[in-house]
């Protein structure tokens, strides 16, 4: 017959409080985004959904920040509110924000017009903090 080890307990000045529970730390890592410079300013990934219950910010997806629109992909809507979504959340104008790529898909790529990737990094993470 073989003798198993029961697993420790610890106690409490209310008596035993079960078996010991070993506590492993977890590393919190800030998402990054992929950006990219370009001569006029910096290029944003952006995972769109559209068609949500609000406009908001919704943290990072594959290198690229989630944002999430009311409107409905239909007739460059969802695109306008994202460009306004975008530009409030970073601090920007309407006018600095311009769409490069994926008119009609979920996967786009956004110009950030006069802003470094450095500068544009730094208005992100407390965004993905949230």
């Amino acid at each position: 017959m073989a003798i198993v080890p029961k697993a420790p307990t610890f106690y409490t000045p209310f008596g035993s409080a079960g078996p010991a529970r070993r506590h492993i730390s977890q590393v919190q890592t800030t998402p990054m985004i992929s950006l990219e410079a370009h001569r006029d300013g910096t290029i944003l990934p952006v995972r769109a959904q559209p068609g949500a219950r609000r406009n908001e910010i919704r943290g990072e997806q594959d290198g690229a920040l989630k944002v999430s629109v009311t409107q409905a992909p239909e007739k460059g809507k969802a695109n306008k509110a994202l460009i306004e979504v975008l530009a409030k959340s970073l601090g920007l104008k309407k006018s600095q924000m311009e769409l490069l790529s994926g008119e009609t898909s979920h996967q786009k790529r956004f110009l950030a017009r006069g802003v470094s990737p450095v500068e544009l990094q730094a208005r992100i993470e407390p965004l993905l903090r949230r």
